[in-house]
C-alpha cells in the first residue's frame, strides 16, 4: 500500500516545499499567497469553526449522493428494460448536464431558499448522469454466452438480469461511483456558495470577503480531504464486496 502511494506523497510533498520556498524567497504578500505553513496554521487556528462547516458539507454531500445512487439503480434498471424509453429520455439527460453550475445553483436557491433542499438537489443532478451512464453501459457489457446460457435453462428476463447482467456491471457501476464522489463535495460547494448558512461554501466565501486567503486555502485542503474520504469508502466497499480473495487483493 505504501509503494503504491509514494511517487504521489514524494511528488506532493516537493511540490509543497517549492511553494513554501517561492513563498520565502519572492516575498509574495500573505494576503495574495500564504505559504502551505501559513495555511497549515490558519487551520489548525481555525480547525473548530472550519470543522462545524466540514460536517454540514459532508452530511449534504453524503445525502444528496445517497440519493442519486438509488435513483440511478432504479431508473436505470427501468431504462434496460424499456430501450425505447432510454432512447427518449437520454437525450434530455445530456441536455440537463450543459446547464452551467454558475447559473443552476442561484436558481436552485431562488426556488427552494436556503435550507437543505437546494443543495441535495443539486449534490443529485450533479452526480446522477455519471451513475446512470455508468449502469447502462455494464448491462451492455453482459457476456452473449451467459445470457444464451440462462435463456435456454428456461430464465426469464428478470432471472437473466439478476443473474447476468448485474455481477457484469459491477466495474462499471464502482467507477461511476469514483465519477460521482468527486463531483458530489464540489456541488455541495458551489451550492453553499451561492447560499446558504452553514458548509464550506459559505465559508469559503466569508473569507475570501474579509480578504483571507489562508483561510479560503484551509477549506480547500479540508474539502479535498473530504472528497478523498468518499473515496477511500467506495474503495473499502470495492473491496468488502469483490469475490475471493485474489479479487480482494487487487481492489
Amino acid at each position: 500500500m505504501l509503494l503504491r502511494i509514494l511517487p504521489t506523497l514524494t511528488l506532493g510533498l516537493l511540490l509543497l516545499a517549492g511553494w513554501e520556498v517561492y513563498c520565502l524567497l519572492a516575498g509574495v504578500s500573505p494576503l495574495i499567497l500564504p505559504p502551505p505553513s501559513g495555511v497549515v496554521r490558519a487551520l489548525l487556528l481555525n480547525r473548530s469553526e472550519i470543522g462545524v462547516h466540514a460536517a454540514s458539507t459532508l452530511a449534504v454531500a453524503s445525502f444528496g449522493f445517497s440519493l442519486s445512487v438509488m435513483f440511478a439503480c432504479l431508473i436505470s434498471v427501468a431504462l434496460h428494460f424499456t430501450p425505447w424509453a432510454e432512447r427518449g429520455l437520454m437525450p434530455l439527460f445530456v441536455i440537463s448536464q450543459t446547464i452551467p453550475l454558475v447559473a443552476l445553483a442561484p436558481l436552485m436557491i431562488l426556488w427552494f431558499g436556503f435550507g437543505l433542499l437546494p443543495k441535495v438537489l443539486l449534490v443529485v443532478l450533479v452526480t446522477f448522469f455519471p451513475m446512470l451512464l455508468s449502469l447502462l453501459s455494464g448491462y451492455r457489457q453482459t457476456p452473449g454466452a451467459f445470457v444464451d446460457l440462462l435463456a435456454s435453462m428456461g430464465a426469464g428476463r428478470w432471472a437473466i438480469f439478476r443473474r447476468a447482467t448485474l455481477p457484469s456491471a459491477r466495474a462499471s457501476f464502482l467507477a461511476g461511483l469514483r465519477i460521482s464522489a468527486t463531483y458530489a463535495i464540489v456541488a455541495t460547494i458551489f451550492a453553499e456558495y451561492a447560499g446558504a448558512r452553514r458548509g464550506l461554501g459559505i465559508y469559503i466565501l466569508s473569507a475570501k470577503n474579509n480578504f483571507r486567503a489562508d483561510l479560503v486555502l484551509s477549506a480547500v485542503v479540508v474539502s479535498a480531504v473530504l472528497t478523498l474520504t468518499l473515496l477511500g469508502a467506495i474503495r473499502l466497499l470495492d473491496r468488502m464486496t469483490a469475490k475471493g480473495p485474489e479479487a480482494r487483493r487487487d481492489a
